[in-house]
């Protein structure tokens, strides 16, 4: 009931027009269509929802097609880690296609237009081309081998496809209409010649079809009925219309183009190129980088699946680009950790304390629950002894009333634990402190019945016993870029903004619970954030990566600009 209230998107009032003009709901299909020249980023995560999103509201199949035309730049890395994160989201595909498996079709396709008189082998370099194309407001003037005749067409396009071209000497286009008010119809390029091993047809093909041509054909094969495409495509339907216009056959489903806006994310960028560079300048360890706005990246961050649907479903799906705020994309995971991840005590800026009323060599194990959001969580024991650390913020020798942390004759309760008041405290010869002396109430455990509701204390404080703490490599991670638009300025290149704070490496101080957690599991450390165990963890030494803060820190560093 939920799902049928919920207001339709512009994209769903589409296909619910088209199915009350007689369209049957049985003939729908959809499609991702990721080129794999590169690891899927957070703006992909949209266009992934939405299909599979039409396809779970309609019961429709949604076919996972690699549109891999470019030997160039595709790689079987990058196949793989599409599939992974596609299905790491929670969707499955009905079919996994490549364009690459109408090769075939596509070049019968190419060689009936040039038999129809609507195709033609042009030899011009790319710059007489483009010179020839005129301007948005200047028609484009016809290439000198555009009237070249059926047989000749024929033949040099033969030749192009068993290689006896160099890459650049020849192209097959469309015969349009160089007069065109739509540049892309001014006899767009079907074919080039390309010396490249492909991922999967090896070299048995020396030239490759063009985007525009390979798009509504391999739609059309598919039998997909809404083509769904970023705004950038807009100008690009005409032609997707006329190249289907060539093929489609009365009784079949033709595809319908239909476009919706990026959403960019703000403090960083969604353009494979420019996150290749990331890679291959060595500004971030990988595409998984946990700064990277990757989807694989994002998951070894911790970020949930379910976090990144609820960020594409609040955000929605729209007609105009718009710069989507990070810190929404953290709201929701944060929201959802929130629920799901188990709690635990970690310091990661420690600060001896010594509890000199405790017995020495006493250890007392205390019972804390694992997530006061999930009752069914239940609980663990944590060490409790004389010799704790606890955060450096969270002591002062001297502090105002709005302090509600540790300060010399103040009380504050240890999560879990007792109330201890601050006693004295020993500095090095630099003034830095170095250790706390302080008393406990031995009467005032948490939990303990009485006591603990006579007397209370504003202040609570996580902590971890020194003697039991599991030393772990600790990644505070931030954002890569200190510009919310890096990709935007016209006098400046993006590399220019790179945040050089976006990660610092730390050594921190955990309970011994976390001993036993597993490559990927995420937790909360108390009062800190949201962490996970990153890959590079094993048994002998704990690597955690910062998710997120358990509040938007950026929000208050904005606030103070």
């Amino acid at each position: 009931m939920e799902e049928a209230s919920k207001p339709l998107n512009f994209i769903e009032h589409i296909v619910e027009e088209d199915l009350k003009n007689g369209f049957s709901r049985a003939d729908l299909r959809f499609r991702f269509p990721p080129e794999p020249n590169g690891y899927l980023h957070i703006g992909h995560a949209s266009s992934i929802c939405l299909n599979f999103g039409l396809g779970l509201r309609y019961n429709a199949p949604v076919n996972l097609r690699f549109d891999d035309t470019n030997p160039a730049k595709e790689e079987q890395e990058y196949v793989d880690a599409i599939k992974r994160d596609v299905a790491w989201l929670g969707f499955e595909w009905d079919k996994k296609c490549y364009a690459s498996d109408y090769f075939q079709q596509l070049y019968d396709w190419a060689v009936q237009l040039i038999k129809d008189g609507k195709a033609y082998v042009d030899s011009q370099s790319s710059e007489e081309m483009a010179t020839q194309k005129g301007t948005p407001n200047a028609p484009g003037t016809e290439s000198p081998y555009r009237n070249r005749t059926v047989e000749e067409n024929l033949d040099l396009f033969e030749s192009m496809k068993c290689g006896d071209f160099e890459e650049g000497t020849h192209v097959l286009r469309a015969k349009i209409d160089m007069a065109s008010s739509n540049m892309l119809m001014r006899d767009p390029i079907l074919y080039r010649v390309l010396h490249k091993a492909h991922h999967r047809t090896n070299t048995d093909w020396c030239i490759y079809p063009m985007y525009d041509w390979t798009h509504g054909e391999s739609d059309y094969i598919e039998q997909v009925s809404h083509s769904l495409c970023t705004l950038e495509f807009a100008m690009h339907r005409e032609l997707y219309d006329w190249c289907l216009d060539q093929v489609v056959e009365e009784g079949k489903i033709r595809p319908k183009q239909r476009e919706f806006a990026r959403r960019n994310l703000s403090h960083t960028v969604v353009s494979k190129r420019k996150l290749l560079k990331l890679v291959e300048e060595g500004i971030v360890t990988g595409w998984d980088d946990p700064r990277m706005p990757t989807i694989s990246g994002l998951r070894r961050r911790g970020y949930t699946p379910e976090s990144i649907r609820n960020f594409a479903d609040t955000i929605g799906i729209a007609k105009r680009d718009n710069l989507i705020d990070v810190s929404l994309l953290e709201f929701h995971v944060r929201e959802h950790l929130n629920k799901i991840a188990p709690r635990a005590m970690a310091v990661l800026d420690p600060l001896k304390v010594v509890i000199i009323n405790y017995p020495e060599g006493e250890t007392e194990w205390l019972d804390a629950e694992n997530n006061p959001e999930d009752v069914s969580a239940g609980s663990r024991k944590v060490p409790f002894s004389q010799t704790l650390y606890i955060e450096k913020a969270d002591f002062k020798e001297e502090a105002n009333k709005k302090f509600f942390r540790l300060k010399l004759g103040g009380e504050v309760r240890l999560k879990n634990g007792y109330i201890i008041k601050a006693e004295s405290c020993t500095k090095d010869t630099d003034g830095n402190i170095t250790e706390v002396q302080c008393t406990y109430d031995s009467k005032s455990k948490s939990g303990s019945g009485t006591n603990e509701s006579l007397r209370k204390v504003k202040g609570t404080l996580h902590w971890v016993s020194i003697e039991h703490a599991l030393e772990a490599e600790v990644r505070l991670y931030d954002r890569l870029f200190i510009d919310e638009s890096p990709d935007t300025h016209k006098d400046k290149d993006f590399m220019d903004f790179i945040n050089p704070n976006s990660l610092e490496v730390i050594t921190g101080y955990l309970e011994p619970s976390l001993q036993d957690t597993a490559i990927g599991d995420r937790v909360q450390f108390q009062r800190l954030g949201y962490f996970c165990v990153d890959p590079d963890s094993t048994s002998k030494k704990l690597v955690f990566n910062r998710t997120v803060g358990l509040r938007d820190s950026w929000a208050k560093i904005q606030q103070k600009d």
